[in-house]
């Protein structure tokens, strides 16, 4: 392996480690969750993000599994009052929704930018564009995963009345506007900056 493939290799693997290291003190502390009732806005959307655009979207697929890791260890800790009343229902369910989202989320996001930096002559859009879509991808799959597997049951029952919708559309609205809107917020002006900075400082260092 040529001096250059090694750096690149070693600082790839530092980066993934400090992001891993980050969604493991936001997941296994409240750093990372800003709670409204049962309802959970998470911050963890921001180093999954970063993974996917700086690393690729293999890192961000692992960035991303270790977030659907602490958001069910939350779950079935009773860290999160929301994950467990979905354990109550199916573990084997609530590992599914905890997990596929997330791991899509990382790659998607990935993939994402990867497109859109190819056709793009700077970072500027693709990091903006891509760093808004993860917190979007993360919520939408989630919610779309919460209504396909927990439709039937009282969990989904309770926050369906508690929305005051009037169909499943409206819920869906009214449960990702929640969501969606500060992650979304995060993620942009975070996940841009930062993205832009360690992609900026990888060209020289490499």
């Amino acid at each position: 392996m040529s001096k250059p493939a090694k750096t690149k290799r070693i600082l790839r693997l530092t980066q993934l480690s400090v992001l891993v290291a980050l969604l493991l003190i936001f997941g296994f502390t409240s750093i990372g969750y800003i709670k409204i009732g049962v309802i959970e806005i998470t911050l963890n959307i921001i180093p999954v993000a970063i993974g996917a655009i700086v690393l690729g979207p293999s890192a961000g697929a692992i960035c991303g599994t270790v977030f659907g890791l602490t958001s069910f260890w939350q779950a079935v800790s009773g860290m999160s009052a929301f994950g467990a009343m979905l354990v109550n229902v199916s573990p084997v369910l609530t590992f599914i929704l905890c997990f596929v989202p997330r791991i899509l989320e990382g790659w998607l996001t990935g993939l994402i930018f990867k497109g859109l930096s190819a056709k793009c002559k700077n970072n500027s859009v693709p990091c903006a564009v891509s760093s808004i879509c993860c917190p979007l991808i993360n919520t939408l799959l989630f919610v779309g995963g919460f209504i396909l597997l927990f439709g039937q049951t009282d969990v989904f029952a309770s926050l369906y009345g508690q929305s005051t919708a009037s169909n499943i559309i409206g819920f869906f609205a009214w449960f990702v506007g929640l969501n969606g809107v500060v992650e979304a917020i995060a993620g942009f002006v975070i996940s841009t900056a930062v993205s832009k900075a360690l992609l900026t400082a990888n060209k020289r260092l490499v």
